[in-house]
């Protein structure tokens, strides 16, 4: 049926973030066999990372940083997201993210609106 296991490596963990990304362009219903399999993988990769990963959580700009870096995101997908101008500033730290930026990249990338909220500090006054 599933053939889901417990993450005990960073191989595992990787198998497990390869799995779950190939929902991400289309995620399945919840119920579903697929949708079940998702939900799964989802939180044995969080509590993988909940255990083996340091969860100072950057600020905002870090975080978004990681996601570009690590997660398989793009500048582009973020422009795309929230504008080509907006997300060059925001990464230079010059504007800050309002909470419709937030909201929005928040659902479409999956990271928790919290990790986003934080404040932080802009690299010059925003005029």
């Amino acid at each position: 049926m599933m053939d889901v296991r417990p993450l005990h490596n960073e191989q595992d963990y990787d198998w497990a973030i390869r799995e779950v990304s190939r929902y991400f362009e289309a995620e399945p219903a919840p119920g579903t066999p697929d949708g079940d399999r998702f939900e799964v993988l989802s939180s044995l990769i969080k509590e993988y990372e909940d255990n083996h990963f340091a969860t100072t959580h950057g600020d905002p700009v870090d975080v978004l940083h990681f996601a570009i870096e690590s997660m398989g995101r793009s500048q582009a997908e973020l422009a795309a997201l929230i504008g080509r101008n907006r997300a060059s500033e925001i990464l230079n730290r010059v504007r800050p993210l309002t909470l419709e930026m937030i909201r929005t990249i928040s659902k479409e990338w999956n990271i928790p609106i919290g990790a986003l909220a934080a404040q932080y500090e802009l690299a010059r006054a925003h005029a």
